[in-house]
This record gives structure tokens, C-alpha cells and sequence, in this order.
């Protein structure tokens, strides 16, 4: 228990330490004063003025804030603090510093996998067949187990992952596969079959396939700096649209809400994963920084992306939204967040009796 405790302010604090130093970047570039950068929330057990700014570590670690000076709305704003006030900067600045604080969960997430990928770069599948399935077009073309797939419709393949990736792109076209059987080099011709399958989400889809498994067999390729990047933002996108359509799926009712979790998952995951390494640690981190930065990015008023709505009003009508109906709008999103948080930990504690 006490090691997911600890794990669990390790992945808090780095992720929300990252956000809020998206804010107060952007925020001190386009020369908005800051008054508070706090990690945590409630009351403060460390800080250390430094310039105009308190830097504080508060006693809840969960989540952070950053006071900008001019930041909150009705409240009388000395005359010498006007050319630092938030609400005094152009439309696009504010915007900016905004979706700062998200856009930096989506460069951690980036930088993690870069750093991973550059130490141990990745393994992957060779291109050998280690089982033909029956009655299937691998069978029916005369694939055997042993054989090392070379190319795939003039597609060098250096993976078995590059196998699949073809023949799943193929939309049944017939393919046509080198071959090295024992040094020979042959030239085999097929059509992949379609296939019912089950996706991420466990819904039915359907995927072409040739019939056959690899060995199990990997081997190690490391990867240059660019190769690094590439797969990095490749890796994130991922996570993002993956992450975007769960949210999707759970509000159209095809995906559980009940695989929510809050808190006490967290910590439980974090602990479990500081247990498998560091590498599944800082994993673990990236993709709960990208849920992070998604979940920031939601249309409510309490949140980055509510933020960004009455700033999107605000450039179409060109007047601001009054603070009247930002005040009940964010009372209505804070609500909302208060009752997501319920629901969240009960399905936490219902895991727990449930031996989960």
C-alpha cells in the first residue's frame, strides 16, 4: 500500500508539476504576472517567494493551479498591474497560455517515449511463419512453417508487424509474397481472406488476414534520433485517438462507464507498475499524461477547454462572455467535476470489494 502511495504522488506531482509549468511559461513569455504556482491544493506546506511570485507545494496532490495576476474576473485591478494582467492581452495570448498547460502533458508523453526509444530502442517480430492454419490461403498458396517472408507486393518486410500491417491494408487484393525457404527464394501469390475479429473496445470488426502466426522469435533495432521522434508522436497520436474514442464510446453508452477509474486505480496502476521497472513506470506516466492533457481539453468551464470556448465566443461575437454567465458556468462545470469524482471513486471502491 504505502509503495502505491508513493508511486501515485510521484505520477500526480510530475504530471501536474508539467501542466502548470505549461501555463507559467507561456504565461511569463507573453509577460503575464504570476502571483501563485501551487502543486497540490488546500493548505500550503511549503513555500518560497520568489520576485512576485509564491511558489508552494499545498497538502492535497491533486492537481495544481497557477494565479495570474488580472486572472479573476470582478476584482479590481491596480492601474501599474494592467500591462501584466491576463485579461488585459490580446485574444490569441490568452488562448495560448490556456491550452499551454495541455499541450505540455501531449510534449511529456512525446519526450517519454523519445528518451525510451533512443536508450533501448524497440523489438520487434521476424518475419518467420511458425504456423499455417488450415484451410486458409497461406495453406492453399503452399506456406510452410519455417518460411521468412522477404517482401509483400514489393514491400521490403523486416518485421512480422510489417505483415500485417499489408495484408490488413490490402482490402482483399491479391498479394505477392517473397519468400526464403532454406536459401531458396520463391515468389508466392494469394488472396487475403476477410476475417470477423474483435478490436480494442471488444466490438466485432472485420480484418483481412492470410492465415498464419510467427515463431514468437524478436530481435532488438535501435533507432536513430529521427526514427526516435517519429515514433514518439506516432506513439501519442495513438494514445490520443484511442483515449478520444473511449471517451466517445462511453458517452454513447457502447463502452462501460464502469472502466473509469480515479484516484485509488491510479495509485493501485502506478504501484504496480514502479514494481515492473522503470521503464513501465515512466510508461505508465506518458499515457496518464496524455489522458491528462485530453481530459483538460473538455468543453467544461472549470477546465482548460472551457476556457477556450468563451475565448472562441469571444472571437466570433468579438465581446466577451460577461462574467455573470461565467460565474454560473463554472459553478455548473465544478459540479460537474464533483460528481464525475463520486462516481469515479465508487467505482474504485466497488474494484476493491470485488477483489479487483
Amino acid at each position: 500500500m504505502g509503495h502505491s502511495v508513493v508511486a501515485f504522488i510521484i505520477v500526480i506531482g510530475v504530471l501536474v508539476f508539467i501542466h502548470e509549468l505549461g501555463h507559467f511559461l507561456v504565461a511569463r513569455f507573453f509577460k503575464v504576472g504570476v502571483d501563485v504556482f501551487s502543486l497540490g491544493f488546500g493548505p500550503k506546506i511549503f513555500k518560497k517567494m520568489k520576485g512576485r511570485t509564491q511558489y508552494c507545494i499545498s497538502a492535497v496532490p491533486l492537481g495544481g493551479y497557477v494565479k495570474m495576476v488580472g486572472e479573476e474576473p470582478g476584482k479590481d485591478l491596480p492601474l501599474e498591474d494592467e500591462s501584466i494582467s491576463f485579461s488585459h492581452k490580446p485574444l490569441y495570448q490568452k488562448s495560448l497560455i490556456v491550452a499551454a498547460g495541455p499541450a505540455f502533458n501531449f510534449f511529456l508523453a512525446i519526450f517519454i517515449f523519445y528518451v525510451l526509444y533512443q536508450f533501448s530502442g524497440i523489438y520487434l517480430a521476424r518475419p518467420v511463419i511458425g504456423e499455417v492454419m488450415d484451410n486458409t490461403p497461406a495453406q492453399q498458396a503452399g506456406l510452410l512453417p519455417g518460411d521468412v517472408i522477404t517482401k509483400v507486393d514489393g514491400h521490403e518486410i523486416r518485421s512480422f508487424e510489417d505483415i500485417s500491417r499489408i495484408v490488413g491494408e490490402s482490402d482483399g487484393k491479391a498479394l505477392d509474397i517473397g519468400v526464403d525457404r532454406e536459401g531458396q527464394t520463391l515468389r508466392i501469390s494469394l488472396v487475403p481472406e476477410k476475417q470477423e475479429t474483435v478490436n480494442v473496445f471488444q466490438e466485432p470488426v472485420d480484418r483481412y488476414v492470410i492465415g498464419i502466426r510467427g515463431t514468437g522469435d524478436v530481435f532488438h533495432q535501435p533507432l536513430n534520433p529521427f526514427q526516435a521522434m517519429a515514433r514518439s508522436i506516432s506513439d501519442t497520436y495513438g494514445l490520443v485517438k484511442v483515449t478520444i474514442l473511449s471517451v466517445g464510446k462511453m458517452i454513447s453508452g457502447s463502452l462501460s462507464a464502469d472502466n473509469l477509474g480515479g484516484p485509488i486505480m491510479i495509485a493501485q496502476m502506478a504501484g504496480e507498475q514502479a514494481k515492473a521497472g522503470v521503464v513501465n513506470f515512466v510508461w505508465f506516466i506518458a499515457l496518464l499524461s496524455v489522458n491528462l492533457g485530453i481530459i483538460n481539453l473538455f468543453p467544461i468551464p472549470v477546465l482548460d477547454g472551457g476556457h477556450l470556448v468563451f475565448f472562441g465566443i469571444e472571437a466570433v461575437t468579438g465581446k466577451q462572455v460577461s462574467d455573470k454567465v461565467k460565474e454560473k458556468m463554472i459553478q455548473f462545470g465544478a459540479a460537474l467535476l464533483v460528481a464525475l469524482m463520486v462516481f469515479v471513486f465508487y467505482n474504485d471502491i466497488i474494484r476493491i470489494f470485488n477483489g479487483g
